[in-house]
């Protein structure tokens, strides 16, 4: 066996550990993507009723007291997580924006 064959053969090694470090990280990727997916969709179950509650009692669709609030929140609940706080805020936002749409569906 060469030094040609023996480097060939650690990279082979290397190129093989690495598929299997990246497989590890996509099942744990995919695993994450359905928990958000099922999360939001209970997030938005409970906002559903929110909205229908507020459509009944003639209350507001949004409440920028709450909205603020929540915004707070998530931005210290991101940098503690080591998670940019601005994308953290334009994510919520996005939901938030989402929900006060379905409100107003309610109003209607």
């Amino acid at each position: 066996m060469t030094d040609h064959d023996t480097t060939a053969s650690a990279d082979l090694d290397d190129v093989a550990r690495a598929a299997a470090i990246l497989a590890g990280h996509r099942e744990s990727i995919d695993r994450l993507d359905a928990i958000l997916v099922y999360t939001l969709g209970e997030r938005f179950k409970h906002t559903q009723a929110v909205g229908q509650l507020k459509a009944e009692h003639d209350l507001p669709p949004s409440d920028p007291t709450r909205e603020g609030t929540q915004i707070a929140r998530l931005e210290d609940l991101a940098k503690r997580a080591n998670l940019d706080p601005d994308f953290a805020k334009a994510f919520l936002n996005f939901i938030i924006q989402e929900v006060i749409r379905h409100h107003k569906k309610h109003q209607e």
